[in-house]
Formats: structure tokens, sequence, C-alpha cells
């Protein structure tokens, strides 16, 4: 029996479908996100999973994958909070961007030559 193959996939050509997903976690208020660009320009956007003893899952960092990440921020749809200066590394809050609601016009009727001379 021959050993089967997996050609992995490159981290640059990840999908981005994932970018609902990393939306959602950003924009939790519960879950504070950070990307750590380090002095070489390596970026990691990160956050920590609390502990659930439900599931028995958690207590750790896990990271957002940075080419979903990295498109979302060029795209307008997040953006860095003030800069925590290390001397190996700089760490930016992670913010989702306010999109503004367009307004709904609702079509109305026209009205009624009757309506019209009440109203006057």
């Amino acid at each position: 029996m021959s050993p089967v193959l997996f050609q992995p996939r490159p981290r640059s050509e990840a999908p981005f479908e994932a970018a609902g997903d990393v939306l959602r976690v950003i924009s939790d208020p519960r879950t504070p996100v950070f990307v750590t660009v380090h002095a070489s320009g390596r970026r990691r956007y990160g956050y920590w999973q609390p502990y659930d003893s439900a599931t028995n899952r958690g207590g750790c960092y896990v990271a957002l994958p940075t080419p979903v990440c990295d498109r979302l921020h060029s795209e307008g749809r997040i953006m860095l909070g003030d800069p925590l200066v290390d001397p190996a590394k700089t760490t930016y809050r992670v913010w989702p961007t306010r999109t503004p609601a367009t307004p709904i016009r609702i079509p109305v009727a026209p009205m009624h030559a009757a309506a019209q001379t009440l109203a006057a």
C-alpha cells in the first residue's frame, strides 16, 4: 500500500471564507484581539481563549489567519488601536470598523385626491 501524500496549502492561500468567522471574533467585545508586529516584520493576530470547564477546552492563545486579517485591514474592515512598543515587537489592539448603515427608503404610496384636500 502506497502512502498518501498531502500537498499542504501555503498560508498565503488561506481561503477568504474565514473572513466572516474572523470578523465575528473581532466584533465580540468579550474577546480582545491583538496583532503583534515583530522587529522582523512578521505579524501575528490572536486572542486569549478562556478555559471552559463544560467542554474542557481553552486556556490558551488562539491565532487568527494572518492573510485573512491582513486582507480585512487593507479593505478597511478592521482597524488598529494605539501601539504598545517593546524593543522586539509592537502590539496593537484590533477593532472592527463601524460601517455607516445605509438609510432605508420606504416607498410612499401616492395620496388620493380626497386625502390631499383634507391635508390642505
